[in-house]
C-alpha cells in the first residue's frame, strides 16, 4: 500500500528541473528496465535532498539507514491513506495488508512483530534447512525431466517461483495440491503493494485476494479445531490468546504480509543470482564447488540486484535526519538500491564482487520495520544456487529475459534456459 501510492507521488508531473526530472525519468518504462544510471545522476544532487514540497528521497547508504531506523519517521498507516488516497478502502487488495506490521506503527507494531517473529525464531528457520534442500531436489528432478529433450525451460516459472511458495506453503500448511494455485493468486495480489500507475489493475488484485481471503480463513478454522506442528498453528493461537495477542484481522493482514513477502521477493533473488552466475562462469564455478561461497554470494546480489528497490516513511511532525529539516506531512523515499551502490560504502560499487567483506546491504530495510523473513530468504538462495548449478553444470540462457515492468519490485517474468 506503501508503495501503490509512491510510484504516483514520483511520477507526479512537476514544473521543477534537477532532481524531480531525474525521478521522473527513473519510473519511466526506460528507466524501469535499468534505473542505476539514474541513482548516479541523482546523487549528483545529493544523498538526502528535498525533490519538491512534500518529498524527500534518500540514496546514500548512511542516509537511508538513518531514514529507515528513525523513529519519528513512521510508515504510512490507515489514516494517513484515508488523507492522500480516500477511496483505498473500496480495494479488498488494498485493506487486506493494512492490519500487517508493515503497515502499523508503535505501540501496534511492536506487539505484532513480537508474536510473529515468536512464530518464526532462528531455530524454527534453522529447522527448515533439510525441508529446502529436499523441496529443491525435487524442483530438479522436475526441471531435469522437462528440459531432458534440450527444449528451453523458463527458470523463473519452473524453479526461482516453484521452491519459495513451496517453503512458504509448508510453514503455512498449505496442501502441495494447493500451491500452483496459491502462487497464481497471491501474484495477482502483489499488485496491490507494487507502485501502479493505472488503478484499474487493482481490480484483478481485489478479485485475487478475496478469494485468498476466503481460503486463509478456512485454513484458520482448520487449525483452531486441528492444530499442527506449522507457523499458522502458532499465530492461530497467538489470535486466540487471552494476553498479547493478535485480533483476526491483524492475523489475515500478517498472513497476506507473510505469504506474499514470503515467494516475490526470494523468487527474485533466486532469478537475480542465477543471472548474475551464468553471466560470469568463474563465479558459476565457485557456487559448485567451494563450501560456503553462497553466504556471500548472495549477500552481494542483494546489494547489487535487490529485488526491492525502495521504500518509504512518512514526516507526522517536523524532523531534522542529518542536518535536513524535513517538515512536517513530507513521504521520504529510501531509494535502498541507491543506497547498495554508494561509493562511500562500496568501493566499485558498479562491480558485482562475491569476496567483497561487511556487505550488510539495505535489501531487507533496516530498523524496526527490518524484514522478518530475511533469514529463510537468505538460507533458500544460498542452498538453491549451488544445487541448480552443481545439477546443471552446463545450464545457459537461451534467449532474452523478460523484465517485469515494475521499479520497486524488480525482477524478472520469464528467464528462458537450456539445460543441456
Amino acid at each position: 500500500m506503501a508503495e501503490q501510492v509512491l510510484e504516483k507521488e514520483l511520477d507526479r508531473p512537476s514544473h521543477v528541473t534537477g532532481p524531480a526530472a531525474v525521478i521522473a525519468a527513473m519510473v519511466s518504462p526506460e528507466g524501469r528496465r535499468d534505473p542505476y544510471p539514474l541513482y548516479e545522476e541523482l546523487r549528483a544532487f545529493g544523498n538526502l535532498l528535498h525533490v519538491k514540497p512534500g518529498l524527500v528521497v534518500a540514496v546514500g547508504y548512511a542516509e537511508c539507514t538513518r531514514v529507515l531506523r528513525e523513529t519519528r519517521l513512521l510508515v504510512q498507516d490507515d489514516k494517513n491513506y484515508d488523507l492522500i488516497y480516500p477511496n483505498w478502502r473500496s480495494h479488498s487488495s488494498l485493506r487486506g495488508f493494512t492490519n500487517s506490521m508493515l503497515y502499523t506503527n508503535p505501540p501496534d507494531h511492536g506487539r505484532m512483530r513480537r508474536l510473529v517473529t515468536s512464530a518464526l525464531t532462528p531455530r524454527q528457520v534453522a529447522s527448515m534447512r533439510p525441508t529446502v534442500e529436499r523441496m529443491s531436489e525435487r524442483l530438479l528432478n522436475r526441471l531435469a525431466d522437462l528440459g531432458a529433450d534440450g527444449s528451453p525451460i523458463d527458470l523463473m516459472g519452473e524453479f526461482a517461483f516453484r521452491l519459495p511458495v513451496a517453503v512458504i506453503s509448508e510453514l503455512l500448511g498449505v496442501p502441495e495440491d494447493k500451491q500452483v494455485w496459491f502462487r497464481e493468486v497471491a501474484a495477482e495480489v502483489m499488485i496491490a503493494l507494487e507502485g501502479l500507475t493505472n488503478v484499474s489493475e487493482l481490480a484483478r488484485a481485489d478479485v485475487a485476494m478475496d478469494d485468498l481471503s476466503a481460503y486463509l480463513n478456512e485454513l484458520i478454522e482448520d487449525r483452531s479445531r486441528r492444530p499442527a506442528d506449522d507457523l499458522l498453528t502458532r499465530l492461530v493461537q497467538a489470535r486466540d490468546d487471552d494476553g498479547d495477542r493478535l485480533t483476526h484481522d491483524e492475523l489475515m493482514g500478517n498472513l497476506m504480509l507473510l505469504l506474499n513477502a514470503g515467494f516475490d521477493t526470494t523468487t527474485h533473488l533466486i532469478g537475480h543470482g542465477v543471472l548474475q552466475a551464468l553471466e560470469r562462469p568463474d563465479f558459476a564455478e565457485r557456487l559448485r564447488t567451494e563450501e560456503g561461497f553462497s553466504v556471500g554470494y548472495v549477500e552481494e546480489t542483494l546489494r547489487f540486484e535487490p529485488p526491492v528497490q525502495a521504500t518509504s516513511r512518512w514526516a507526522a511532525v517536523e524532523v531534522d535526519v542529518m542536518g535536513l529539516r524535513i517538515p512536517a506531512d513530507t513521504k521520504i523515499v529510501a531509494i535502498m538500491g541507491a543506497g547498495n551502490r554508494d561509493p562511500r560504502r562500496f568501493p566499485d560499487p558498479a562491480t558485482f564482487n562475491p569476496d567483497r567483506k561487511d556487505v550488510q546491504p539495505l535489501s531487507f530495510a533496516a530498523g524496526m520495520h527490518y524484514c522478518v523473513g530475511a533469514p529463510l530468504a537468505r538460507m533458500e538462495a544460498q542452498i538453491a544456487l549451488p544445487m541448480l548449478l552443481r545439477r546443471f553444470p552446463a545450464l545457459a540462457v537461451a534467449g532474452t529475459p523478460s523484465y517485469r515492468d515494475r521499479w520497486l519490485v524488480r525482477g524478472h517474468d520469464w528467464v528462458p534456459v537450456v539445460i543441456r
